[in-house]
């Protein structure tokens, strides 16, 4: 998947430096990406990646502070830093949507955690919303409402009326001279702390008054690049049918990209093969796990896991090979973020950025929907293995992962450790509050399980606007052909010049083929595109 773009090789590191890390200042890191071993395909990335012999990706991240040293011996166990601290899933921001994926003139549907929410633009406030997807008045659900002329959300069923901070402003049914029943506190919508940062919504699981102010006291964690004006940053986002938790390992696995993305990423090549895909030992191990996350060590490249939501890789600076490349990595940033969202059980939602201070100009002329075309092709490619997976999982138990999955080796250090994270702080999966009965939903056909216009192309402004431009272009084909036919019938012997006659016809038969190449490559990528591992 595109995710594991960052993970195709052993050379990516997380640095952590002692200046940097310390119990009363934020995070401050460098990442790097080593551009010679890794190449992109039907990627943004791989119209970025010419000069790859000597160029470093060098970029920061300032995620929420991890207060401890790794370890100095990281094949060690590493030890417990937060005895009886446990993770509170409840007690943390959460990614919501990229911002320009979500449309002012009306409410959205959106699940986080298992909570329906309605997301909705507040123009009154100049603000993002985040509400109780249920009208307090009869639960129907407020994201099929409109926003009205004064710019509240309008629930549709009878009307009812709520201002940004949930307040109900307006019962039709009730008598002008009455009870004002929407002064009621029963009349009101709960409405959640959220916050617009890094071009994403974010939102505050809890809707209690006590958390009104939360965001004075914790933020979501920053990327600076992404905010950065010299930087270039497309985002992408798609809800996929298997759970968090499977997603997560998946990042973490950069042993499966030559073997589950065979034929759409390229990799770096051993020197001597084992086999067709050229898979070989990787090097990884955990060097710090607490309830904040963890980081890891893959040799000339680190990663880190912030949870509850972000996983993102970098390459360490202190060993750069040469001042030559020091000199091109400061030259040249890039980082790979991945933001993983729990939605419900077998469900979760990725966000993905790649921001870059080169190349710029690459995403101002190439629309955002065709680098996506190649991002869905990654996702879809191990998006089966992955559901069927995780209905195995499921069949054995959570707590059971250790026993029933064998991983001997180093390349699956990274899935172990967020294993072990889960199961020490986390209560072993994400803690639904009782919402399911902890069955998954049944595997749906193929065609429905991969489908991509529900999954991304209604959430994605740009592939919503590319799917029916095409489709457009589709019928306008269509008609020209079947005009081009009539005229030619409709017109008279010897009214026509040859010459003119065998180039209508020609014009038709161009148009009518023209039209069913386009409707079969509207169906391929923004419909369903099946990989075939069998045949790759």
């Amino acid at each position: 998947m595109e995710a594991m773009v960052a993970f195709s090789v052993s050379s990516l590191h997380i640095p952590t430096s002692p200046e940097t890390t310390t119990t009363t200042s934020p995070l401050r890191k460098s990442m790097f990406l080593n551009t010679k071993q890794v190449n992109y395909v039907n990627t943004p990335l791989s119209l970025v990646h010419g000069n790859r012999s000597k160029s470093k990706l060098f970029t920061a991240l300032s995620p929420s502070p991890l207060t401890e040293e790794p370890s100095k011996t990281p094949e060690a166990e590493p030890e417990d830093e937060a005895k009886g601290e446990k993770f509170d899933w409840y007690s943390q921001w959460y990614p919501v949507m990229p911002i320009c994926d979500l449309d002012k003139r009306r409410p959205h549907a959106k699940k986080i955690l298992g909570i329906d929410v309605v997301v909705w633009w507040d123009r009154n406030e100049g603000a993002w919303q985040v509400f109780d997807d249920a009208c307090p008045h009869r639960l129907a659900p407020l994201s099929e409402g409109r926003i009205d002329r004064w710019g509240r959300l309008q629930c549709v069923y009878h009307g009812w009326c709520f201002n940004g901070s949930g307040e109900c402003k307006l019962i039709p049914q009730e008598p002008p001279d009455g009870t004002q029943y929407h002064t009621f506190k029963k009349a009101c919508v709960a409405a959640y702390p959220s916050t617009v940062q890094n071009d994403i919504l974010w939102f505050w699981p809890n809707a209690d008054p006590q958390y009104k102010d939360i965001l004075a006291r914790k933020k979501p964690p920053y990327i600076p690049q992404i905010d950065d004006p010299s930087f270039t940053s497309l985002m992408g986002n798609r809800d996929i049918n298997y759970g968090y938790e499977v997603l997560i390992e998946n990042l973490m696995d950069p042993a499966h990209v030559p073997y589950a993305h065979y034929g759409i990423m390229r990799v770096p090549k051993p020197k001597e093969k084992i086999d067709r895909e050229g898979g070989r030992p990787l090097e990884l191990s955990i060097e710090k796990l607490d309830v904040n996350g963890f980081s890891a060590n893959q040799g000339w490249s680190k990663s880190k896991f912030i949870p509850p939501a972000i996983f993102y890789a970098y390459s360490d600076p202190d060993k750069t090979p040469s001042a030559e490349t020091q000199k091109s990595s400061a030259q040249r940033k890039f980082s790979l973020i991945f933001v993983c969202i729990p939605v419900s059980p077998g469900k979760s939602r990725l966000i993905w950025c790649f921001p870059r201070n080169f190349g710029v100009w690459i995403d101002k002329i190439v629309p955002r929907w065709i680098f996506h075309v190649g991002q869905n092709l990654i996702l879809d490619s191990d998006l089966y293995l992955l559901h069927v997976e995780e209905h195995k999982i499921m069949d054995i138990g959570q707590a059971n992962w250790q026993k029933a999955c064998f991983v001997p080796t180093k390349s699956d250090a990274l899935v172990v450790g967020f294993r072990k994270w889960l199961n020490k702080y986390a209560g072993g999966q994400v803690d639904w509050k009782g919402k399911y009965s902890g069955a998954l939903p049944p595997t749906p056909p193929k065609e429905e399980l991969m489908d991509r216009y529900w999954s991304h192309v209604v959430n994605c402004k740009s592939c919503n606007l590319a799917y029916k431009s095409l489709n457009v272009v589709e019928v306008m084909l269509q008609i020209l052909s079947v005009a081009s036919i009539g005229i030619v019938a409709a017109m008279k012997q010897g009214t026509m010049s040859a010459i003119t006659r065998n180039s209508m016809v020609v014009l038709a038969v161009v148009s009518f083929v023209l039209s069913k190449w386009l409707a079969h490559f509207v169906y391929k990528n923004f419909r369903y595109h099946d990989y075939d591992h069998a045949f790759r």
